[in-house]
This record gives C-alpha cells, structure tokens and sequence, in this order.
C-alpha cells in the first residue's frame, strides 16, 4: 500500500486519503498558486496506527524518501547546521475540524540546525524565537521535551497527529457535527515558511467574502512578525485583512487574484491560511465556505444570479438548519441599556444568559440556564463549554479566530476583541461593571454589542436574499 502522496501528485487520490488540508494543498498546487513544498501522510496510515497502536511497518521506508525528495526539492536538510530544512507537521481530517488535532511548527530545529538558521539569516532572535515556538508545540504535542534528532522529532510528530484523532476534544467535536469516528486524520509535512522572519513577514487569514453577511469583499485579518498559530489561537490583537494593502500591495493583489480565482474554481466562497515571508506570498490551506447561514445564503442567491451556479443548486446548498439560523435577531436600536462593551460581532445573533467564564462552570450552568461563555480567547480544550453555552465572547482574537470559527460552526453568536475586559476564574470586569459568574447578559453577534441583563430585543429584519432563495425553492415544487 502507498502511504505517502506528494503536493505535486494529480488529484486521483480522494479528499477521503489525503483529508480536506492536503487535498486542497494539492488542488492549490495544480492551479498553480504559491504552496510550500510537501507530502501528505493518508488517513489509511493513521487508520493502521489506531488500530495497531504503531504506525505501520513501512511507512518509516515511505518517509525517509519523501523526505529525502523534499530535501532535493527545497536545496535543504532536515536538522543540518547549513541551509537546515524546517518543517511544518499539521492534521488534517477529510471533514474540517478547526483545531481539534495536533499541529508542529518549525519542527528540525536542533541544537546545530537553530545555530545554521541564525547564520544563514542573520538573525538569531528569529531563530531563537522559532525554536522557542517548536519546544513549546512538541511538548504540548507530544507529552515530552523534543529530542535534538530531526528524525526522531518527525516520527513522534507525526505519532502525535495521529493520536490526536481520539483526543476527547476531536471526539466531541466530532459527535456535536455527526463527524463518523473511523475515516482519522491525514498529515501534512511541508517545508517552513516564516511569518515571524521580519517586518515585511506575516500571517492571516482571508475570505473571498465575508464570512458574516456574503457580501463580495475580501475580508480577514494579518498578524505581522508571528506565525499561525498566533491567528488562530487569537491570543494576539490582529490587523484588519486591508492591512496588507498599505505594507505588501504587491502581496495583496496575489492574495486578491487567488482568491478570485479559488473562488471561481470552487463556484462558492472560499477562505486561505496564508503566510507571508519576507515580501513573498504562500498559501497553507484553503477552504470552501465557512460562512455564517445568512452569508451562505446570499453567496447562494449571488452566484445563482450571476449564472455561476443554478438556481437547484442554489437550493441545494442551504440546510434546514442553515435556513433557521438565518432569521437573526438584533438587540432593539433604542430602548435603556447598560452596555458593558462594543467589540467585533463574529458570527450574527442574539444570545441571553448567566456568565460562564470557564468551560467546566458553562457546562454546570448551562444545566440550568443558557450561559454565555466569557474567555481571554479560547482553545480546543474549551470545547465543551463552546457546546453548552449559547454564545461565546472573548477579550482577545479576531474574526477567524478559534472562538470565531467554532462559532459559525455551531451557529452561535459571538463577539471577539473585547479588550477592555479583564476575566478572572470568578468575574468578568469591565472599566465600569464586575460581574459575578452566573450575571445575567446579552450579547449581540451582529453589532459586538454586550449589554447587562436582558434589553429588548428585535425580530430579525427582512432579509432579500432569503426570500430570494425561498423564491427560488417554490419555483421547483
């Protein structure tokens, strides 16, 4: 059996073997766009491991020559101390499960190759910084320090991932989505490219449209001077996606053209990690979709419109779900509020309830009562109150944040960026209010409006791109 797939292979190999991650690093590849080289690891590898509790006996044959071919491609050597190659070691299911599984970055950073890497660049605060960041995701990966052999580093890594498919955050993530437990994940080994190098580096995220309401314009944000992991986790304050414009114009109107191009070839919104690495634009994953219900709803209606798709399809699209999700209250514009804070509205909708400000308290309150679970930011481990609250603020992160991405999954309102909360174990403080776990607030994912208690609330507005839709639905019956 045939383990290993490089980015370069043709697209015969199912979404289903090389999970959604790799099978779109391929697609990406095919179209052309700028992609780190790589190989994937199918799911039938991680499959064997779960069963055997190894991985299979040839896959180690398997990875020495797919890493030796990447070495070849990239002029590079895992763990040398001259032109040392870094490797990045990501999950990736064939269903999208936003940070549930294990992810190594800057994996190969030994003693000597972190040393070659401060040479070469000039610059030993960005590899000690790299290193910093590899140490402290092995670990948390891996349940052990990283051992300075490349070799072994990559086949713990890649152990790592695979164990992640059973961790009880995926497995819960997979029963809340009715995501099967057999298919495991796949894992994508490519070659580094640095966001945190210097100034003109960076990482982001970016829709085709936005994620929130459909409307057709770029929309996402960039992290300068970090890598990933500091988007997603949203741990750190981000830039607005235009950002990019004023620094890098030349790597925006890439970003833009690929984006139009995804879009066109995958005939509905489509969303790109992205980083940026000394001036240079690369693309780590794409996805179709990932919109709120009231979004997906109008890029049905505009693309239908527009001829790119049929008006059946168009239909198709929409979940019963997606359709009730769809009618989204607001919190009334006039009317006596307390309002506690305005931040970034994440996904649309109102939500009423007690304040959580860990998973476990959501979970025991939400026993009872709807809660709103208050975080710093939030991580998978969060999960479980994510699932039990009826929406989800946090202090820090952006719109595609975590909390904002297992938002829209959920469809649950959410706010981000709510700087100017400070949350402790017991409380939630803003520069006028404390409010006691289990206060009673509303949240508007809308408009990032948090309000004390329970203002007046609005029926959703008409929205013409519904009755478009639904138009379009009688037409067929």
């Amino acid at each position: 059996m045939r383990w290993i797939h490089p980015l370069s292979a043709g697209t015969d190999v199912r979404a289903e073997v090389l999970g959604a991650k790799g099978f779109g690093l391929i697609e990406l590849h095919r179209l052309g766009l700028p992609v780190p080289p790589g190989f994937v690891i199918g799911t039938d590898a991680c499959r064997a491991f779960l069963r055997d509790g190894r991985p299979p006996d040839d896959l180690a044959g398997e990875l020495a020559t797919a890493l030796g071919a990447l070495e070849t491609a990239t002029g590079r050597r895992l763990g040398a101390p001259v032109r040392p190659l870094v490797v990045s070691v990501r999950s990736g299911a064939g269903v999208s499960m936003p940070g549930m599984m294990n992810t190594i970055l800057n994996l190969g950073l030994t003693d000597a190759a972190t040393a070659g890497l401060a040479a070469e660049t000039g610059d030993p605060a960005f590899a000690d910084d790299s290193r910093r960041r590899f140490r402290a995701g092995f670990a948390a990966a891996a349940g052990c320090p990283a051992p300075d052999d490349p070799l072994r580093q990559l086949d713990l890594a890649v152990r790592a991932v695979f164990a992640s498919w059973n961790t009880p955050r995926a497995v819960t993530y997979r029963s809340l989505h009715g995501i099967p437990d057999e298919p495991g994940t796949a894992v994508t080994v490519q070659a580094m490219v640095f966001g945190n190098r210097d100034s003109r580096s960076g990482t982001g995220v970016a829709f085709s449209r936005d994620p929130n309401t459909g409307e057709p314009l770029p929309f996402g944000e960039v992290l300068f001077g970090c890598q990933g992991e500091d988007v997603v986790l949203g741990t750190a304050t981000t830039d607005p996606l235009s950002e990019l414009a004023a620094r890098e114009p030349v790597v925006w109107q890439e970003l833009l053209a690929a984006l139009g191009r995804l879009e066109q070839h995958y005939l509905d919104a489509c969303s790109v990690e992205f980083t940026v690495e000394t001036g240079r634009l690369w693309l780590l994953q794409v996805r179709p979709g990932g919109l709120s219900a009231r979004a997906a709803i109008r890029v049905a209606v505009d693309l239908a419109d527009a001829g790119t798709i049929s008006r059946p399809e168009a239909v198709r699209r929409i979940s019963p779900r997606q359709l009730e999700s769809a009618r989204t209250p607001r919190m009334q514009i006039t009317g006596p509020r307390t309002t506690l804070t305005r931040a970034l509205g994440a996904c649309p909708g109102v939500a009423t309830g007690r304040v959580a400000t860990t998973p476990e308290a959501a979970v025991h309150l939400a026993a009872t009562a709807p809660v709103i679970l208050v975080r710093p930011h939030t991580s998978p481990l969060d999960l479980p109150g994510l699932a039990a609250a009826a929406g989800v603020v946090t202090a820090t992160g952006g719109p595609t944040s975590h909390a904002a991405v297992v938002a829209r999954a959920l469809a649950k309102p959410a706010v981000v960026s709510a700087t100017d909360l400070t949350i402790t174990p017991a409380a939630v403080h803003t520069p006028t209010h404390t409010l006691p776990e289990g206060t009673l607030i509303t949240i508007d994912g809308t408009t990032g409006e948090v309000a004390l208690g329970q203002p007046a609330i609005a029926p959703a507005a008409p929205d013409p791109h519904l009755r478009r839709l639904l138009d379009c639905a009688a037409e067929q019956a």
